[in-house]
């Protein structure tokens, strides 16, 4: 086992290009051509965790957060992110992170979060725009079939719950073969006219030249005609936090007792309640403060996340409950479901989820 097959599967489930402008998802230290002795999987990669990985014959280490987010100008072990980078480097242990891509894809970190406390019919509460493309390329209808097979299976087609998506429409393709060619119908230097089918369909923008390139290999003509339109539409399946319900209404200071329980949380910091069930639930992993009039717009009883500031929680007004259960606390699952990911693919191979806890936060 490689670093780039366990990366591979992190990736196609969580595309790198899904994280945030900010972010540092991806292989922050090591190569991906080194041999795996197994993998450990954390929230943070600290020293603690090296140490860890280093009792356990694990020389790959995936984070949730990466350690290093802003370029290092040096490495002289003078912070704790300082002594991480060479501790991995020392030991030959590769570090990655999945970040703002694992928050922001269907089933990831914040559907993760609904999972454990309850909450179903999951959909993203903030969709993101301009992330899908259409290809529209011309074929010969009796090849149709063959090339739309061939873009589906490279990853287009698929609209939320449905897959294989098309447009077709029939018409007339014009052309004429010039010298060095081969064509398929016609004859060169002959004008010709062929009965052609116009194929259109959706793929996630960064799919987009291996559907090309898959789908060329399927056309039967040697010069393929197509073309990609960039959308502006929302893709329903990326994006932030999860809106969701209650299988029942809950009373507000019960599900809040409740979700303290199943969280682990030492504090649920509360808006004032408001007297009604509680039966629409809103989620973000992490810091999800950006989410609040989101989770107000789409009708949310209650707003869960981590990291609000004291003048934030004047921004509920009433219409929802926000319930900042912490940002270690929000996110703890995380490990968990990467591990589901791996081990879905790799169920002999030794992932290990770390047995430390990396929450820098106390409470008395």
């Amino acid at each position: 086992m490689l670093v780039k097959d366990i990366t591979t599967i992190i990736e196609e489930f969580a595309p790198l290009s899904y994280q945030e402008s900010y972010d540092n998802s991806g292989l922050i230290v090591g190569n991906d051509n080194d041999e795996v002795t197994g993998v450990l999987i954390c929230l943070d990669c600290v020293e603690e965790i090296l140490d860890e990985a280093i009792a356990k014959n694990c020389n790959m280490v995936i984070a949730h957060h990466p350690i290093v987010f802003n370029g290092l100008k040096h490495l002289n072990g003078k912070n704790y992110i300082e002594r991480t980078v060479i501790k991995a480097i020392k030991n030959n242990i590769a570090i990655y992170a999945a970040h703002t891509n694992l928050d922001n894809v269907k089933n990831g970190v914040s559907f993760k979060i609904a999972e454990k406390i309850g909450v179903k019919n999951c959909k993203i509460l903030q969709p993101k725009k301009s992330l899908l493309s259409k290809i529209v390329t011309y074929c010969p209808s009796n090849a149709a079939e063959r090339v739309r097979q061939s873009m589906f299976a490279a990853g287009a087609g698929n609209i939320g719950n449905y897959n294989e998506c098309s447009y077709n429409t029939e018409g007339i393709g014009t052309f004429r073969a010039g010298e060095n060619t081969n064509p398929l119908v016609g004859e060169v230097g002959k004008s010709h006219q062929e009965q052609e089918t116009r194929i259109e369909t959706v793929v996630p923008s960064y799919l987009v030249s291996r559907v090309i390139a898959s789908m060329k290999e399927a056309h039967p003509y040697e010069e393929v005609a197509y073309d990609v339109f960039n959308l502006q539409n929302k893709y329903e399946n990326v994006g932030s936090g999860v809106i969701g319900e209650l299988e029942a209404e809950e009373d507000e200071i019960s599900f809040l007792k409740r979700l303290k329980n199943d969280l682990k949380t030492a504090c649920v910091r509360y808006t004032d309640l408001s007297g009604k069930k509680i039966k629409k639930v809103a989620i973000c992993g992490g810091s999800g403060s950006f989410l609040l009039d989101n989770a107000i717009a789409v009708g949310a009883d209650v707003f869960i996340t981590g990291d609000f500031k004291y003048h934030q929680f004047f921004d509920a007004e009433n219409k929802i409950i926000i319930a900042d259960v912490g940002h270690y606390e929000s996110e703890q699952y995380t490990s968990e479901l990467i591990y589901e990911i791996l081990n879905e693919k790799f169920p002999n191979f030794a992932v290990r989820l770390t047995e430390k806890n990396t929450n820098p936060v106390n409470y008395l």
